[in-house]
């Protein structure tokens, strides 16, 4: 698990657009803390902690611990809505969640291993099926990312999911099946869908050309 995200909260007294527009003047972010037998609470977050979180790639769905005069508790950023010109995070969604508690979310997979693979250097590419991969896992335990090694694969071989070393206690979502994560593709497979690219460029450019005619 990575190290908490720690964020200073203040309570927003006024709510709706009014409240909201309020928070941005003074440099805030405003923000909704929910989930668990509480109620929702209206907040706000200081928009340059809240920039230093998104920058660090590791606010969205992992767990952050968030302060309000000493009083701690963990939460998941569930949503960031931004400015659609200037991208500055205009309101925060967190849910309310303890160590222990399970929780569904996207983990990224980084893959090793590929410049020694022996596939690679006979001429193979690394295929990524899943660039990321959904875990049920207690709160406390969200790993930052999962390792997939792929220095022994040769040509058509792969690595799933049984193969993935991950957190104690977690488990992906998808149970019916030993899922895939990568493979490597020999030259063949990848000149085939080159060729197939080339034949639809092709015939998209001859139906265009009959159109004119």
């Amino acid at each position: 698990m990575s190290k908490n995200i720690t964020l200073n909260v203040e309570l927003r007294e006024r709510t709706g657009k009014g409240g909201s527009r309020q928070a941005r003047r003074e440099n805030r972010v405003p923000a909704v803390l929910y989930g668990g037998s509480e109620d929702s609470v209206a907040i706000s977050l200081d928009r340059i902690e809240i920039l230093k979180a998104l920058n660090s790639g590791k606010f969205i769905s992992n767990l952050v611990e968030i302060n309000h005069k000493g009083e701690k508790q963990f939460v998941i950023p569930q949503d960031v809505q931004f400015h659609p010109v200037t991208d500055i995070a205009l309101h925060v969604d967190l849910y309310r969640v303890k160590e222990d508690q399970l929780v569904k979310v996207e983990v990224p997979v980084h893959f090793t291993g590929d410049d020694v693979s022996p596939g690679v250097k006979r001429g193979g590419s690394l295929n990524i099926v899943r660039h990321s991969v959904e875990l049920e896992v207690p709160a406390g335990k969200i790993p930052e990312s999962l390792s997939a090694d792929v220095s022994t694969l040769d040509i058509g071989d792969n690595v799933k999911i049984s193969g993935i070393e991950l957190p104690e206690g977690a488990a992906p979502t998808i149970t019916d099946r030993d899922f895939t994560i990568a493979t490597i593709v020999g030259r063949t497979a990848s000149a085939k869908a080159d060729d197939a690219e080339d034949d639809a460029a092709a015939a998209e450019a001859e139906g265009e050309g009959e159109a004119e005619a």
